[in-house]
């Protein structure tokens, strides 16, 4: 995107680094919008989200920070604040760490928001305290440090949902080059980057794949390179049946979904992809809870079982079993899928 010319205020928001974090940050920009007519928005992110922010029609600017994942960069970070001084008159950092307030301040920007964490009072000059039990959710906080201190410390804001553009001229070429379209089509998102504690079995999602498949359906399994071996899991020997991880871009996710009729996924950032596409969600918590993470549309089912150990917020099953997931049957969603699609 093109630097933005403007006469309101310039404003830069420091991103997070996932996927769905990325997606629910849009709250906060439209928030901006709302509240500070004519501002400008830049946002400071890792190079995979450009596509993403490319969907979002509040984002006039993104600047990207392609530093690796556990990598200090100082030196990008230093070149990159240079070329930004005098540019910007707030910035808004969301990530928690040190290292993410670091561009802002070295760029001299005047007024530098985000909550305290990791010794960043020199770095941040309005520092917010984090009230865990009232902003208890991620894109809860994400809006709260996009309004007065005074608003955001009572947590009864309203947070708007995310809507994500699509592009039909590519969504077209994408149907075509994978042979999509001939059957209703549904999603299943098997990924989760946080953990296996996440992830609701493969043989769920297989079982649920053929009983999608015999009621007339197409099964499109989405994901990233990671996922190609789940997604052939799911498919091996069906019909109707396409493997679409690694062989897809993250704004390809976002068109494919938007043409589909529900989406079956874990706690992901596909989920909150499809959640911001609008389109029905059919959405699993194993040790997250949807309490905190939930997606952010009217038009989703939440599937839990609630059981005593979860959720446990761990990356894998401390109890070694996985039963919060493992005992959520496919038939519950396929029950699920045919509801929403007699209604």
């Amino acid at each position: 995107m093109a630097e933005a010319t403007t006469t309101g205020e310039r404003i830069l928001v420091v991103g997070p680094s996932w996927v769905g974090d990325m997606v629910m940050a849009q709250s906060l920009l439209k928030t901006l919008k709302t509240r500070h007519p004519g501002c400008s928005i830049a946002v400071l992110a890792p190079g995979w989200s450009q596509p993403i922010l490319a969907r979002m029609a509040e984002v006039d600017e993104a600047i990207g920070l392609d530093v690796k994942h556990g990598e200090f960069g100082w030196g990008a970070r230093r070149t990159l604040a240079r070329s930004l001084r005098g540019r910007f008159d707030h910035a808004i950092v969301l990530p928690r760490s040190w290292k993410s307030a670091l561009v802002p301040f070295l760029a001299k920007v005047p007024r530098r928001t985000g909550f305290t964490g990791e010794q960043r009072v020199g770095l941040l000059n309005e520092r917010r305290r984090l009230d865990k039990t009232l902003l208890d959710q991620t894109v809860k906080r994400f809006v709260s440090l996009g309004l007065p201190e005074g608003e955001a410390a009572r947590g009864d804001f309203t947070v708007p949902q995310p809507r994500l553009e699509i592009d039909t001229v590519n969504l077209a070429r994408l149907k075509a080059e994978h042979g999509l379209g001939e059957w209703p089509a549904i999603a299943m998102m098997p990924g989760a980057e946080y953990g296996p504690a996440k992830q609701w079995p493969l043989e769920h999602f297989r079982r649920l794949a053929e009983q999608l498949i015999d009621d007339g359906f197409e099964v499109r399994v989405m994901g990233g390179p990671k996922d190609v071996d789940a997604g052939e899991v799911i498919v091996s020997g069906l019909s109707q049946a396409f493997n679409l991880c690694g062989r897809t871009q993250l704004a390809d996710a976002v068109d494919l979904l938007a043409d589909c009729r529900q989406a079956v996924t874990n706690d992901s950032g596909l989920m909150h992809v499809a959640a911001a596409v609008g389109i029905r969600v059919q959405a699993i918590y194993g040790s997250s809870s949807p309490r905190y993470t939930p997606p952010l549309t009217d038009n989703a089912r939440i599937h839990t079982l609630a059981l005593t150990c979860a959720p446990c917020f761990e990356r894998t099953c401390p109890l070694g079993h996985t039963h919060c997931l493992k005992q959520l049957a496919p038939e519950r969603l396929f029950r699920a899928i045919r509801e929403e699609a007699l209604t």
